[in-house]
């Protein structure tokens, strides 16, 4: 490695890192003031550097190319506003989680929407007129365009810094982010505050992508890509911190820069492949960041939420209705491979029901009771289904053992992850368990002699006596049934009880002499448990598996399930593991553009059921009998007065 071409490197990490910058900012921006945790910036991001591409196109590149930038920059900010009016402002008085659901919602219908307008082919803009050329450093060269973005973060930085500090609006801003309820009180207009930090967070959100445009390829995958990185930066520097968001952004550029340009060295004989590190290092930063530094580099612990939510109630035994209901659902569960024998498929859909039943359950066992809210939780399923193939075609054992130690091999890893992430809570303790899952993802999908990389593992088969798709089908339903009923058994034990004390009242539930991180670390480790029991159960019903077990897709896929079922009951996960797995095969199976469809419904029952499907239906029949309980106790009370 040459002097000149670690220079070239780190120069290309600072050009990335104002667009990255950019993106971050706005995310921050509107976590700040809004506490929301906006899915969809990533979206805004590939909205914008599609639409500057259709942009310089109708204008002509020669004189229009600048102008589109700013214009397709501007646009963004506009769906930004109509994003927070149309929908956020309707779902405020929800939980935060499900704020989050609904912008996961809108990213599938984003995506659909750019799909349906541009099409699926990459689309790269013209070079910039008047950068479009190169200068020479150290001999080599280096275009004009990345020298101008270099530029750029450090102005709009400055310019953020001058609308935050020297302006009304940037003292409400700054204000709210600190107390939104004092400025309320004040008199000023929250909504339309929330709304102009949120189109202003759009607008650079949109600006990142339209100045990436002679530099990369516009493509439907920009928008998680860039989502998960802007996050990682917000995270590092500070969730709110716009200086944090600046600083953390050079230093995982350049980090990234840096493994680039020492690429492949040899160690003791050993080579070693620094270049393979880019697929984690953010990741790998974030949680060296998070574990030293809980707030980030320049970050302050969190201000009071705006909308705390309803408080939950104490959890209930399930009473006679429950139990004849699940009673009657165990019946149909036990009848149903017999009634559709001319159905495979129906067998083959309600084994991945199950599945997603149980690994939606273990994830809201710490999400519900414990309050941990966990963006990694599929580092565990896939930890679990890749102990199964691996004892399987590895060390020759059979099936049966292999479904028991698989989730051995997940409770490690929770074992492991769980130590850290205990410490932290809230959106820091939820972005350290991304990175975990995150790392977890990239040494099994590098680890080619191992895991089999990127191409997975094949030929993992049940046994003998389970090749029938049914026969395996009731094995599913009797350990997801199990497992579910012990998970629900768990949290009617003191352990359940000192679990969720912590939750509720940290101080009170320590005073008392609960040792609230020891029983969150241990949730955590059964949580990891079931998840890989799921993982073993998938790997065996596909036979095969792949790196996307463990990506965060996977993960988001587990926190819709809870969220849309409701997080506040028991049987939300199960309810949203179901209704989320059966859209998804159904709407994909009858239309191409699946992804808005899908959007669409979870937008429509987030705002028809703010609380969840589960918890909608639960409010509905007990809500009705308490109200029937009431008219009868003021019935008798006004017989007894008469008498």
């Amino acid at each position: 490695m040459t002097l000149s071409a670690l220079l070239v490197q780190l120069l290309n990490g600072l050009a990335g890192a104002s667009s990255l910058f950019l993106v971050a900012a706005g995310l921050s921006l509107i976590f700040g003031v809004t506490r929301i945790v906006n899915f969809a910036h990533g979206s805004f991001y590939m909205v914008g550097i599609y639409t500057a591409y259709s942009l310089v196109e109708r204008l002509g590149p020669s004189i229009g190319f600048w102008p589109s930038l700013l214009l397709a920059a501007v646009a963004v900010g506009v769906l930004g506003a109509l994003v927070e009016v149309l929908l956020l402002r309707r779902i405020y008085h929800a939980p935060e989680l499900f704020q989050l659901l609904a912008t996961f919602a809108l990213v599938l219908v984003i995506k659909d929407a750019v799909l349906w307008f541009w099409g699926p082919e990459e689309l790269l803009g013209p070079r910039a007129p008047g950068l479009a050329g190169s200068v020479m450093i150290l001999g080599r060269q280096f275009p004009q365009y990345d020298l101008f973005l270099i530029v750029v973060g450090p102005v709009v930085l400055g310019l953020l810094w001058l609308l935050l500090t020297r302006t009304r609006w940037g003292t409400l801003v700054r204000a709210a982010t600190q107390d939104r309820e004092m400025v309320s009180a004040l008199g000023v207009n929250q909504a339309w505050l929330f709304t102009s930090v949120f189109a202003l967070g759009a607008f650079l959100a949109g600006l990142g992508g339209a100045l990436q445009l002679p530099r990369e390829p516009a493509n439907l995958e920009m928008d998680l890509v860039t989502i998960g990185a802007a996050f990682v930066v917000v995270v590092v520097g500070g969730m709110g911190s716009i200086p944090g968001a600046f600083v953390a952004a050079l230093l995982i550029a350049e980090i990234k820069a840096v493994c680039i340009a020492i690429g492949l060295v040899e160690v003791m004989g050993v080579s070693l492949s620094f270049s393979k590190l880019t697929l984690v290092v953010e990741f790998l930063v974030m949680a060296a960041v998070l574990i030293v530094r809980p707030w980030g580099l320049l970050g302050r612990a969190q201000a009071p939420s705006r909308h705390a939510g309803t408080v939950e109630e104490p959890l209930r035994p399930a009473d006679k209705l429950v139990l004849w209901s699940g009673a009657a659902l165990l019946v149909l569960l036990a009848v149903l491979p017999i009634i559709s024998v001319q159905s495979p498929y129906l067998t083959v859909l309600m084994i991945d029901l199950l599945i997603a039943a149980l690994f939606a359950t273990s994830l809201h066992f710490i999400m519900g009771p414990a309050g941990m809210h966990s963006f990694g939780h599929a580092a565990y399923f896939g930890l679990g289904a890749y102990g199964a193939a691996l004892l399987v075609r590895a060390l020759g054992l059979p099936m049966e053992a292999a479904l028991v130690m698989a989730p051995l091999v997940a409770a490690i890893g929770a074992l492991l992850f769980g130590w850290f992430a205990v410490r932290l809570s809230g959106v820091y303790l939820a972005m350290l368990t991304l990175a975990f899952a995150q790392i977890a993802w990239a040494v099994v999908y590098q680890w080619d002699g191992f895991t089999g990389g990127s191409n997975g593992l094949t030929g993992v088969w049940p046994a003998e006596w389970l090749s029938d798709k049914r026969s395996y089908y009731y094995l599913t339903l009797v350990l997801v049934v199990g497992g579910v009923l012990l998970l629900r058994r768990m949290l009617f034990s003191p352990f359940g009880y000192a679990m969720r004390a912590g939750r509720d009242s940290f101080l009170r539930a320590d005073a008392i002499g609960i040792d609230v991180k020891r029983v969150q670390w241990a949730a955590f480790v059964i949580a990891g448990v079931f998840a890989g029991l799921a993982g073993a159960l998938f790997a065996f019903s596909k036979g095969s598996i792949s790196p996307d077990s463990l990506h965060v897709s996977k993960s988001v896929d587990g926190l819709v399930m809870v969220l849309l079922g409701g997080v506040q009951t028991l049987a939300g996960p199960v309810v949203g593991a179901v209704t989320f797995t059966w859209l998804h095969d159904t709407v994909a199976r009858n239309t191409d553009y699946w992804r808005a469809m899908l959007g669409g419904i979870i937008l429509l029952l987030v705002l028809l059921f703010p609380q969840g499907i589960a918890g909608f239906v639960r409010q509905v029949v007990y809500g009705r009998r308490s109200a029937e309980r009431r008219a009868v106790d003021s019935g008798v009370v006004a017989k007894k007065e008469a008498a």
